[in-house]
């Protein structure tokens, strides 16, 4: 399915993509922690989510119907909390005090406490089931609405995970859409020097998904997928593996598992706020 997207539309959510990654690394450099890389990743994924696909209101984040987020990969929350932030959940100054003590901004997701999380998590390998219960609960209650799980590629060797893919795929669960940040870099080296999950698409096909690929740093090409997935989702569970680099738009940081888990100093917070705004676009 193609999106039709006016080019004033897409540039709007490429300056909001910039955004969101100056947010990130502001939050990470002024707390001195933080999983930089991962964030820097998931980027457009969450732009394309939450201003343009998923049917949600920053005013009033519980209201009925809307559609459901799960951060599997919990411990991204510098991008998810910018992406919020962005959006209007709560003020930008708040990202200040991330993973300190007293705030809502914690360093995974805390649903009875910050606005916009639908579910907290954390613990690798367990948001898809989750988000499958969000979406047959919801079907239970007739009520509408898609729900949207963001899992990592290490989190991939989680087998949780597979349990979770064999039973959407059985029962054929509806309104769940998985999207998968492959970055390729997990921890402490690639997923391929780790445990490689080739052949992935096929092995998702295996468990009864429909599998859609794209760019996940192509504005047009992730919305594209987003807007199909949430349609096909209506007939049953959807995947969407998202090709992207773990910190994106960071030259020193692209594809490099050192900075998984790492904040950036002095120094190179400025070169990489640099080379964010270089050029105009990532």
């Amino acid at each position: 399915m193609k999106v039709h997207l006016e080019e004033t539309t897409l540039e709007e959510l490429k300056k909001k993509a910039r955004r969101i990654r100056e947010l990130i690394l502001t939050t990470t450099h002024s707390a001195g922690c933080g999983h930089t890389g991962g964030s820097l990743s998931e980027v457009e994924i969450l732009t394309a989510l939450f201003f343009n696909i998923m049917d949600i209101d920053e005013k009033n984040p519980k209201k009925e119907p809307r559609d459901r987020f799960v951060l599997s990969k919990g411990h991204a929350t510098p991008g998810y909390y910018s992406t919020l932030a962005l959006r209007g959940f709560f003020p930008e100054k708040e990202l200040a005090g991330f993973d300190s003590l007293g705030s809502f901004l914690q360093a995974h997701p805390d649903m009875h406490k910050c606005p916009g999380v639908d579910f907290s998590s954390g613990s690798l390998g367990q948001g898809l089931s989750i988000g499958l219960g969000m979406a047959q609960g919801l079907a239970g209650k007739g009520e509408k609405g898609v729900t949207f799980v963001l899992i990592g590629d290490g989190e991939s060797q989680e087998g949780q995970i597979w349990e979770a893919a064999m039973y959407a795929g059985a029962k054929n669960v509806r309104n769940i859409v998985c999207i998968v940040d492959y970055n390729k870099v997990q921890l402490a080296s690639t997923t391929e020097e780790a445990v490689s999950l080739e052949p992935l698409k096929e092995k998702w096909e295996a468990f009864n998904w429909n599998v859609m690929e794209c760019d996940g740093h192509d504005m047009k090409d992730i919305l594209s997928a987003l807007t199909a997935a949430k349609e096909a989702s209506g007939n049953g569970p959807v995947v969407i593996l998202a090709h992207t680099v773990k910190g994106k738009g960071v030259s020193f940081m692209e594809g490099r598992y050192q900075w998984h888990g790492k904040a950036p100093n002095d120094e190179e917070f400025q070169q990489a706020i640099n080379e964010i705004y270089a050029g105009g676009e990532i």
